[in-house]
């Protein structure tokens, strides 16, 4: 299974919004702007969310979205899952022969675990206690 941008940028969304929750509506503008992304492509990545509930949009002037519910009780597994699709590292996994099928449901079983269990309160939490840009060093 590969996360797309579409994944990482909803995320992104997200946890923005996670971080600012109860000041109000945040603009796409402001997100695309701190993040250094498109604002044309976060507008579209949003609606998906919007339509599952995950952000409430408010018109006007000082309009913005904001998350349907707390940052507590939404998991990076709600987000991955509407804009990605189903977590599965492979596609016909009842197709497969039973050693193979085994493996690929254990790390599927492994990817939701992570996912059901992160919230976007902790990404939040996570990328401020950490600075973003070492929240995610890796050294081969």
């Amino acid at each position: 299974m590969k996360i797309s941008t579409k994944g990482r940028y909803g995320l992104t969304i997200m946890i923005e919004l996670a971080k600012r929750y109860g000041e109000g509506p945040i603009s796409l503008k402001a997100i695309a702007q701190s993040n250094d992304l498109s604002e044309h492509y976060l507008e579209q990545l949003v609606a998906p969310l919007r339509n599952a509930g995950l952000v409430k949009s408010v018109r006007g002037a000082y309009g913005g979205y904001i998350l349907g519910d707390l940052p507590s009780k939404i998991t990076a597994a709600d987000i991955i899952r509407v804009l990605e699709g189903p977590i599965s590292p492979v596609e016909g996994i009842e197709d497969e022969e039973p050693a193979k099928r085994e493996l690929w449901i254990r790390i599927r079983d492994a990817v939701k675990e992570v996912l059901d269990n992160t919230t976007i309160e902790d990404l939040a939490s996570h990328s401020e206690d950490s600075g973003e840009s070492d929240a995610y060093m890796f050294y081969i």
